[in-house]
This record gives structure tokens, C-alpha cells and sequence, in this order.
């Protein structure tokens, strides 16, 4: 579980420059009917994080579900060549591109995700705010801004 200032935190501390309002709870996306069955046991979230350069993917802990103190990818703004964002069911399905790769996300849509995973990841403590379910349309607006 993890504040939106504890995920700036750790950002800056690794040397980069969050944009306020920008971050979401992503998974990689399965690519057929059984990895979506094995997958759905899975616990493997990570914030995607805007940042003044680049996006920045953040790991959660399979064990404990706080944020891993590392960055687990790091997608420079110059590479990335398209972003597609489209509706799947209860999720969005996030597609980005680069020079080398294309990665597939998928993201609990914002009215459900108090009650979904999204929702329990950002809990902060002793405050009830849900910042996925706050940063989720702008997040969403600004990722497909970076097609080239």
C-alpha cells in the first residue's frame, strides 16, 4: 500500500522528476485466455509514474504490497512512438510502442477500483484516498499525447 507522496519519494530519490497527478496502478497484460487465468493470481502492480522525461514503472511487493524501493523500467519520452488506450471489459488496456518493443498494460477502470486492487494499493494510511481512481483520466490524456 502506498501514498502518492511515498511514490514521489522514492522517484526523486532515484534521480527523476514525478509530474504531480500523473500516476496510475498498472499489471502487464496478458496475451491470451490462459495467461489471463494465471495472471489473475498474480499480484505483480506497478505504478506508472509521468515524469518530466520519462515514464517510470514502480514495483509493488508480491509479499507485503508496499512499494519496492527500485525502478523496474524506465521508457525515455524520445522512444516511445505511439500509445493506444482502449476499453477491456472492467479494465483499459494501455499499448505502448517504442523504437525497439511494444508493452501491454492493463488498468482497473477508475469507478470500480475502490473495490479492486487499484484501490487497496493506494490506500495511505489514515487517509481513504483512492489517487489511481484521481489521476486516472489525466494520466490516460497525457500518455496518449506522446504519439509521435
Amino acid at each position: 500500500m502506498a501514498s502518492e507522496k511515498k511514490v514521489f519519494n522514492i522517484i526523486k530519490e532515484a534521480g527523476f522528476e514525478p509530474i504531480e497527478d500523473k500516476g496510475i496502478i498498472v499489471k502487464y497484460a496478458p496475451e491470451n485466455l490462459s495467461a489471463k487465468i494465471a495472471q489473475f493470481f498474480s499480484l505483480e502492480y506497478y505504478v506508472l509514474q509521468l515524469c518530466k522525461s520519462e515514464l517510470i514503472f514502480l514495483p509493488f511487493s508480491t509479499i507485503t504490497a508496499g512499494l519496492k524501493r527500485e525502478i523496474a523500467l524506465q521508457l525515455p519520452y524520445s522512444t516511445i512512438q505511439t500509445v493506444s488506450v482502449k476499453e477491456d471489459l472492467l479494465n483499459y488496456l494501455i499499448s505502448i510502442t517504442t523504437d525497439t518493443d511494444t508493452i501491454t498494460l492493463s488498468t482497473q477502470q477508475k469507478e470500480l477500483s475502490d473495490f479492486r486492487s487499484a484501490g487497496f494499493l493506494t490506500f495511505g494510511g489514515l487517509t481513504a484516498s483512492n489517487w489511481h481512481k484521481k489521476n486516472f483520466d489525466g494520466t490516460l490524456k497525457t500518455l496518449q499525447s506522446l504519439n509521435s
